[in-house]
């Protein structure tokens, strides 16, 4: 009877080293992928610093092309009343109405918009940016050679030495694609 009882007792204890190793190495893992998140997310984090500045939010009201536009917050426009047509993303040789791409803001897209008076040189290095949720176009009306916006956000800046600020645009691209109020994908359509 003893012998039966301690081999019991032994079974017990083997039960529990192996639910309590399971539970360890349940905790080992979730310690293992939340560092891991943690990692990616460091490292994909934007490393310079913020230029942009925050621009008071206009209702985002579709209106009909040929409407009368209003007096819009910034230049570019960041936000405000828009066409309800998105633009494409990429580079674009041609000029895009403010509202097709203000609509794509509202979608967290980001939109490069530089001034035709920039070098040639220049306007083929910001063609590396043109890529899904980024609409780069010329832009007669910018005050600046290069303006970066989003959704209530805008940089505005002058090219220096002939050299484009990359950094400072990947920096942009990185801290604010996706904060728009309608989370929706690359426009594949639009104009």
């Amino acid at each position: 009877r003893q012998e039966k009882e301690a081999e019991q007792s032994a079974r017990q204890r083997g039960r529990s080293m192996r639910k309590f190793r399971n539970y360890a190495l349940v905790v080992v893992i979730i310690v293992a992928v939340g560092y891991g998140i943690y990692f990616l997310s460091k490292s994909a984090a934007p490393k310079g610093k913020d230029f942009s500045r925050v621009i008071p939010l206009m209702e985002a009201s579709h209106i009909a092309v040929g409407s009368q536009l209003p007096e819009y917050t910034s230049n570019p426009p960041t936000s405000g009343p828009h066409y309800g047509q998105t633009a494409r993303s990429g580079f674009r040789d041609e000029a895009l109405p403010d509202q097709n791409i203000i609509h794509n803001l509202e979608h967290g897209d980001i939109w490069i918009a530089y001034h035709p008076r920039i070098a040639e040189e220049i306007v083929e290095e910001l063609k590396q940016f043109g890529a899904a949720k980024v609409i780069i176009t010329p832009r007669e009306a910018n005050e600046t050679d290069i303006a970066v916006a989003a959704w209530g956000r805008l940089d505005t800046f002058n090219i220096e030495n002939n050299a484009l600020s990359i950094e400072r645009i990947k920096d942009f691209i990185k801290r604010y694609t996706n904060k728009g109020p309608e989370r929706v994908p690359g426009a594949s359509g639009g104009i």
